[in-house]
């Protein structure tokens, strides 16, 4: 990937995607394109079709996608796996018959199965069963990333999957029913601060533990990728994290510690729901081979959660 090319972010209202648009904007890149859901429906093969053979992309970040916590993906699982898989498939296909050169497909660490070994390596993937809170969104997910894979094999594209760890940042999704855990945190936080309950109940017992990224070290990542590496040093896909895990219960301490941080606040009583699902019990990246290549998390998490705090506040 070069300064000339022209480059498609698929997504780039979200988390990651707004993310990356942020990353090759500063580092120089202007021939971008975007569209919005409603100037584009990725889950239309036609108009992705069409989109693709009209604008001729060279590059593409593939970051759209269906997201949302363990509430949302047990409620929603046929919206899940159809609208991700048709996303997923859609772009990549017209992504070849476009003559893309490069193509980014952003997965997700839910891909591994619930009981696998920790830290997560790479060829862990379908050694056991998945998460059944999320099975539908992880197949998705899967289906997409040996999609990439194929079409290298068969066809000698240049298609890199990476599967980043849960992330967090600008922009994200505060929701209480959608959103992931973190934002969730600090909503709910911030919600029990601002009403003056200072109580806080959160879901499950709280021991589950999860490894946090920062958006924009994840951009940094891809951008690497990007510029740097093709799909012959990355093999099927490349995990993307920290390396560094935390308890749920830890977690929350913490993100309490932030938005709790003037000295007359009143301290919050968390309470657990233990009847809600906990989730995987742990998921915690092996990022060896990505950090081999050259790249590293540099963003601590509280340094993180202070500034998606500032962001929630705006």
């Amino acid at each position: 990937m070069n300064k000339q090319d022209k480059i498609y972010v698929a997504g780039h209202k979200g988390l990651v995607g707004s993310a990356i648009l942020r990353q090759i904007q500063k580092n120089g890149y202007a021939n971008i394109i975007t569209c919005t859901h409603n100037e584009l429906d990725l889950i239309n093969q036609a108009a992705v079709d069409d989109f693709f053979l009209k604008n001729k992309p060279d590059c593409v970040f593939l970051a759209a996608a269906k997201v949302g916590g363990i509430g949302a993906n047990s409620q929603y699982p046929a919206d899940f796996i159809y609208q991700n898989m048709m996303i997923g498939f859609n772009v990549v296909n017209a992504a070849y018959k476009a003559g893309v050169k490069k193509l980014l497909n952003l997965g997700s660490s839910c891909i591994y199965p619930k009981m696998a070994n920790q830290p997560l390596k790479e060829e862990y993937l379908l050694s056991g069963p998945l998460e059944p809170t999320n099975d539908a969104y992880a197949i998705a997910k899967i289906a997409v990333i040996k999609l990439c894979n194929s079409y290298n094999i068969q066809y000698g594209t240049n298609y890199i999957s990476v599967m980043p760890t849960n992330l967090y940042g600008i922009g994200d999704n505060y929701d209480i029913e959608n959103g992931h855990v973190l934002p969730v945190l600090i909503r709910k936080f911030h919600e029990a601060k601002t009403s003056g309950s200072n109580k806080a109940l959160l879901w499950g017992d709280g021991s589950p533990r999860r490894e946090f990224l920062f958006s924009e070290d994840l951009a940094e990542a891809l951008l690497f990728l990007m510029e740097s590496k093709n799909y012959s040093d990355i093999g099927e896909f490349i995990n993307i994290g920290t390396g560094t895990d935390l308890a749920i219960f830890e977690l929350a301490n913490l993100v309490k510690q932030v938005v709790y941080s003037d000295a007359h606040d009143t301290d919050c009583v968390i309470e657990w729901d233990t009847g809600k699902p906990n989730g995987t019990p742990r998921k915690l990246m092996d990022v060896s081979r990505i950090n081999s290549l050259g790249w590293k998390a540099k963003t601590s998490l509280e340094e993180g959660i202070r500034r998606a705090y500032t962001d929630f506040l705006k």
